[in-house]
C-alpha cells in the first residue's frame, strides 16, 4: 500500500502511527501539541523514535467530547498539516469524520484520511476520498454497544464501510480497517474483540490497531491515563502477533522497540 510518497509493505510488518492531537482536550495529551512549535518538535521527536506515519487530529473524541464546527476543526489541523508536510518527509493521516475538513486537509497535504465512523456518519466523505485517490482507514464504530452476536456483528458493520468504500470508487488497496477499540463497546467487548483480532482478516484488508492508554487499559489495571504504557506494549505486541498492519500509538519509541522485539521473534 503506498501512503503519500511511501510503500507499507502491510502483509509482513507492522508500521507505528503517531498520534498528534492538536487539541485542548483530548483525553490523554490535550494541550500539550497544538502549538505549531509544540508540535513539530513533538513530530520530530516521534520520527527520530521510529514513527512511519503521523496521524493529525483537531477535534478530541474521547467519552463526553465537544463537537467542533468545521471551520473551528479546519483551523486547528490545517495548519499543522501545513508546517509538518513543509518540514518533515512523513505521510499524514487526518483524523476526521468530516467531509469539510478532510477536503480542506487533503487541500493542505494530508496524505490518508482516517474516520472513526467508517464513512457512515457524512454521507460525501466516500465520494470525497475516492475523488482524491487517497488511503482510508475505516473505523468500527456504533451509537451504543448493543449487539445481537457480537463479533459476527461487528464483522458485517465494517463490510458496510467498504461496501460505502467501494460503492464509491475507492479501491481495495486504498482501504485500512480499525476495529474501533474503545468506541460503542464495553469493556468485555473491548477485551474480547483485541483478543480475537485476526477474525478481521476475514474481510481482506489491512489492519489498524489504536489502543494507546484507552479505557480498556485503565479499567482492567485501574490505571489513571498517564500509566498505561505497559498495558498499551501488551495490546501492541499481541497487535503484531495478530498480524495487524498498523498501531497507532502515543509513545511511539516504547511501542517500536516492542514491534521490532515481537517481529524479530515472529520471523526468526
Amino acid at each position: 500500500m503506498k501512503i503519500g510518497n511511501k510503500l507499507f509493505d502491510t502483509q509482513h510488518h507492522t508500521y507505528i502511527m503517531g498520534i498528534l492531537n492538536v487539541t485542548p482536550d483530548s483525553f490523554s495529551d490535550g494541550g500539550k501539541w497544538n502549538t505549531t512549535d509544540a508540535a513539530l518538535r513533538h513530530t520530530e521527536q516521534m520520527l527520530a523514535d521510529g514513527m512511519d506515519i503521523v496521524d493529525i487530529g483537531g477535534e478530541s473524541t474521547r467519552p463526553g467530547y465537544t463537537k467542533l464546527s468545521d471551520q473551528e476543526e479546519i483551523d486547528r489541523v490545517v495548519p499543522m498539516i501545513e508546517a509538518v508536510k513543509a518540514r518533515f518527509d512523513v505521510p499524514i493521516s487526518v483524523d476526521t469524520y468530516k467531509s469539510a475538513v478532510a477536503r480542506a486537509a487533503l487541500e493542505a497535504g494530508a496524505d490518508l484520511v482516517n474516520d472513526i465512523w467508517g464513512l457512515k456518519y457524512d454521507d460525501k466523505m466516500a465520494e470525497l476520498i475516492a475523488s482524491y485517490g487517497v488511503p482510508c482507514c475505516l473505523m468500527h464504530n456504533r451509537n451504543e454497544p448493543v449487539y445481537a452476536d457480537y463479533l459476527p456483528d461487528v464483522l458485517d458493520d465494517l463490510r458496510a464501510c467498504v461496501r460505502l468504500a467501494k460503492q464509491a470508487g475507492i479501491a481495495d488497496d486504498r482501504i485500512i480497517l480499525d476495529p474501533g477499540i474503545g468506541f460503542g463497546k464495553t469493556l468485555e467487548h473491548n477485551l474480547q474483540l483485541t483478543n480475537h483480532l485476526e477474525i478481521l482478516h476475514e474481510l481482506g484488508y489491512p489492519i489498524l490497531l489504536g489502543t494507546s492508554r484507552k479505557s480498556m487499559i485503565g479499567l482492567t489495571l485501574d490505571l489513571p491515563k498517564d500509566e498505561r504504557e505497559e498495558g498499551t506494549l501488551a495490546t501492541t505486541v499481541l497487535g503484531v502477533m495478530k498480524g495487524c498492519a498498523f498501531v497507532r500509538v502515543h509513545d511511539v519509541r516504547k511501542n517500536r522497540r516492542a514491534v521490532d522485539m515481537t517481529e524479530a521473534i515472529l520471523n526468526s
